[in-house]
């Protein structure tokens, strides 16, 4: 797969159906479940199931403790579902902020082909470099990986 200087995907078969995926990945409350980095704690002032425009907080920890704000920019029911991310606090809203994360699902024989992007084209101020260079990619990578293999874990019968 092709890929831009500002995107990293991963994809994985998935032995289940797209819209018992999709019903995982449009609960906030569930993100602590599927998530492969290890940072995201709590969904807090969430809407139980997300929707086109709906905003969402999530508690993280990453060496400190943090929160981030995160709203719906693409959203196709059972299909594709999107989220950018910004801090909760105007100040550091000013250094970084934007980055988008992706989820898409294609029925596949044998299941659903789900594809997670971390696309950094739009964050902000100075953390964007720091963020597109080779180690942070390859480390964003690997924790996608594990995400789709909990996605897996959590939806395969």
């Amino acid at each position: 797969m092709s890929e831009s200087p500002d995107v990293v995907s991963v994809e994985r078969l998935i032995a289940a159906p797209a819209d018992r995926i999709f019903e995982l990945l449009a609960d906030p409350s569930r993100h602590h479940d599927i998530d492969g980095s290890g940072s995201v704690r709590d969904a807090k002032k969430s809407p139980p199931r997300l929707t086109m425009g709906a905003q969402f907080g999530m508690s993280m920890h990453l060496g400190v403790n943090y929160s981030m704000t995160n709203e719906v920019i693409e959203f196709d029911d059972g299909k594709r579902i999107a989220w950018q991310t910004r801090p909760s606090g105007s100040f550091q809203g000013r250094f970084f902020g934007g980055r988008i994360w992706r989820y898409e699902l294609e029925p596949a024989d044998g299941g659903t082909l789900v594809r997670e992007s971390w696309d950094i084209s739009q964050e902000k101020g100075p953390i964007k470099g720091l963020l597109g260079i080779g180690r942070s990619k390859e480390h964003t990578r690997a924790a996608m990986e594990k995400t789709l293999v909990n996605i897996a874990r959590l939806t395969e019968q």
